[in-house]
């Protein structure tokens, strides 16, 4: 491990990390499940489609990786209904102080197995790895990555994704159904082009960006190489946009009817508020920027339709 990828460990997970004090992101900045309730609900659409897929068992699992203040999993818990929410099993997994919220459990390490869908929403971006400078020594498993993923001129910085591919790859391998990881990214040959001649590593602290310190008092950051997660978890996956994903599973921004809002004007606002919300996290350039990736168990269809490939 580089120094400077132990130094960011520490920085977030150490005794006196960043998350592991018991920061919540929430207060740092602003995502998508803080948004409202609809990622929710799209998220429990996919749950429903690898359900039937899965032939409901007794049993159906959403867990939350990288969980943070929990607002995604206690939002899953509440919205279920019916016979899901009766078999449904919420868990929420964080390094941070657990929290108490009904009908979720809390864990600090993965489930040994997952039959439903496993949630990693922002969480491979906060997962340290080393961060180097094109021209330097390396090891030759950084030096292997680099060759395959993000070629380096000198002087150029990159982060070393290797253990994000690992720790993804161990998530997805847990799943009997479907893993998603949800975050900012890049591709290949965007990296290659030298779109990142600096890296991407940035800190946020109370809602502003900040320089990246490595010393626990702010949240440090780095896009993810979806594509190079997805080739070490293998399978069948798709790599797609927020923004396309969301329609696919309900989530538009279509504005009310303009008539509404003199015969029920209470609904005419809750449903202009559902468009805005839908809207942001839809918006190009921003949360519907994000990637998703979404993984499949041998046996389970895809459970969305075919949609054009994610550009960041």
């Amino acid at each position: 491990m580089s120094d400077r990828e132990s130094d960011w460990r520490r920085a977030l997970y150490g005794p006196d990390g960043f998350f592991t004090r018991g920061e919540r992101p929430s207060q740092h900045f602003r995502t998508a499940p803080l948004v409202g309730p609809e990622l929710a609900f799209a998220l429990l659409e996919l749950l429903r489609r690898t359900d039937a897929a899965l032939d409901r068992p007794p049993v159906l699992d959403f867990v939350d990786v990288g969980a943070g203040g929990g607002e995604l999993s206690a939002a899953v818990r509440e919205l279920a209904s019916g016979d899901l929410a009766r078999r449904l099993r919420v868990t929420a997994v964080d390094l941070g102080p657990a929290r108490s919220l009904p009908g979720v459990r809390w864990r600090r390490e993965l489930p040994a197995a997952v039959t439903g869908l496993l949630v990693g929403h922002e969480w491979l971006d906060a997962v340290p790895c080393p961060v180097v400078v094109g021209g330097s020594v390396l090891p030759p498993e950084q030096r292997a990555w680099l060759e395959r993923w993000w070629p380096l001129r000198d002087g150029w910085t990159a982060e070393v994704g290797l253990p994000r591919d690992l720790a993804w790859a161990d998530a997805v391998a847990r799943v009997r159904g479907a893993a998603l990881a949800v975050d900012y990214g890049h591709l290949r040959a965007d990296r290659a082009a030298g779109r990142y001649p600096d890296g991407t590593l940035a800190g946020y602290r109370r809602g502003e960006r900040v320089e990246p310190v490595l010393d626990g008092s702010c949240d440090v950051t780095a896009h993810v190489a979806l594509d190079a997660c997805a080739a070490a978890a293998g399978g069948a996956h798709v790599l797609v946009s927020q923004r396309d994903a969301l329609e696919a599973l309900g989530v538009r921004e279509t504005p009310p009817p303009s008539g509404l809002a003199a015969t029920d004007p209470h609904a005419w606002l809750d449903a202009s508020a559902r468009a805005g919300r839908a809207a942001e996290l839809r918006a190009p350039g921003g949360l519907g920027s994000f990637g998703w990736l979404l993984h499949t168990s041998p046996g389970v269809p895809p459970p969305l339709p075919p949609l054009p490939p994610w550009r960041p």
